[in-house]
């Protein structure tokens, strides 16, 4: 009941805050992966000519988006209502001082049928971006088409809307009702893209943008690791586009942007080896996407640390068997599981590929073995989810320098005690 009436009550604060500061644009971002680098992308290049508020988290919930979208902090404590009191007092002064933002880019989360609708009924966004259509929470969500109709529903109730060419299937254009659509990606029918023509790992893509209102395309260059990665940096330069930078703007912009940590991010680990770290969250595509990149690149040996994918319901004993076809044993020189799931059902198929597999239940023994079988100039791909996962623990043991290890995903002190406590479990 208090819950209810917190977030009711914050849902009134945005929509006044709206109509106090018609001139400030929302930026909604919303999708089954690629939520927080897409995010953040947009606001790098927007950055560039506008004044952009966005929260580097994924703070993207029922009680944490409103307040992303108005700057104010959340509460240490959501139960506690003078905490709240503060809150709503920040709020008060938010909405009353002149703005301080030209730009709100927002990401949009759910775990459950309905909440994506559900924010349609106090924001309208400018533009709203939608990353990817794949498996996530299907414990509730039961089949891609439910996901399909929940993340782009965003696409009806924003003014116009960006949607990812290739990683949603044509067949759901079916779910969107608004007329004012466009496509980005890096596919060719795509209308807004980036087409590379010259990639390497120490100078990144090399190419140009393409996009409708522009005369001619203009070069730029991602630092970005994996195919994967550019479709984030296209959508930032496509919403620039709509929201009128000057292509010099666009073009430095998309130069600025770079990986969110525990998102494709490269560190250096020890005996010169290449990590990339995609810990954050797991799930088939973007596991797919991640071993792509790990695939293109020119090192003596190759170790992919793969996590259980969680979220997925029923569907994770056939997720994770089907992941087994994109386990190559020619490109793989180890094939590491961790987590209960990866052992059953991905381990067992990969075996059967030809890949060597070995499989452990925690992330430290996992750490422990790349760290033991790591080759100079190898390269070691970490792909994990957070519950019972935790593999930033496993990139720890292998990095060149504690230094790095503020780059790492869930290193607060609450989310260390809380892992510390798994890990004690296994023991």
């Amino acid at each position: 009941m208090f819950k209810s009436y917190i977030r009711s009550k914050l849902e009134r604060a945005v929509k006044k805050y709206f109509q106090k500061h018609p001139e400030v644009k929302l930026i909604a971002v919303v999708g089954s992966v690629g939520k927080t680098s897409t995010k953040i992308a947009i606001g790098t290049v927007l950055s560039e000519k506008y004044r952009v508020r966005l929260h580097e988290g994924n703070h993207n919930s029922e009680l944490s988006a409103p307040l992303a979208l108005l700057g104010v902090e959340f509460p240490e404590d959501i139960r506690k209502l003078g905490q709240w009191r503060d809150v709503f007092k920040a709020i008060r002064k938010r909405i009353n001082q002149p703005a301080d933002v030209d730009v709100i880019v927002q990401e949009l989360g759910t775990d459950g049928i309905g909440q994506i609708p559900h924010f349609g009924t106090y924001l309208y966004p400018d533009i709203a971006v939608v990353t990817a259509v794949s498996a996530e929470h299907m414990e509730f969500f039961k089949t891609l088409d439910t996901v399909a109709a929940e993340e782009l529903s965003a696409a009806n109730f924003s003014k116009t809307a960006l949607i990812n060419r290739d990683d949603i299937e044509g067949k759901y254009a079916a779910d969107i009702t608004n007329a004012n659509i466009s496509t980005y990606g890096t596919n060719d029918v795509a209308e807004y893209r980036f087409d590379t023509s010259d990639y390497t790992f120490e100078d990144g893509f090399k190419g140009i943008f393409i996009a409708p209102e522009l005369a001619e395309p203009f070069e730029t260059t991602l630092y970005l690791m994996g195919e994967h990665s550019i479709r984030a940096a296209v959508a930032a330069g496509a919403v620039g586009v709509k929201l009128g930078m000057a292509p010099q703007e666009i073009a430095n912009g998309m130069q600025n942007i770079r990986a969110v940590n525990g998102r494709m991010n490269v560190l250096r680990g020890m005996k010169d080896s290449i990590i990339i770290d995609d810990t954050y969250n797991s799930s088939p595509l973007a596991v797919e996407s991640a071993l792509r990149a790990l695939y293109q690149l020119n090192v003596p040996q190759k170790i992919a640390v793969l996590g259980s994918m969680n979220e997925l319901g029923d569907t994770s004993a056939a997720a994770h068997e089907a992941l087994a076809q994109w386990c190559d044993p020619i490109q793989l020189s180890y094939l590491v599981t961790v987590g209960e799931e990866a052992a059953k059902y991905l381990a067992p198929a990969a075996k059967a590929r030809g890949c060597q597999v070995v499989s452990f239940r925690g992330p430290l023994e996992a750490g422990a073995f790349v760290h033991k079988y790591l080759q100079t100039g190898g390269a070691v791909l970490f792909k994990g989810s957070q519950g019972g996962i935790y593999l930033e623990e496993a990139v720890k043991m292998i990095l060149h320098s504690t230094d790095e290890e503020h780059r790492l995903v869930r290193q607060s002190p609450a989310w260390m005690a809380k892992k510390q406590k798994f890990f004690d479990s296994l023991s």
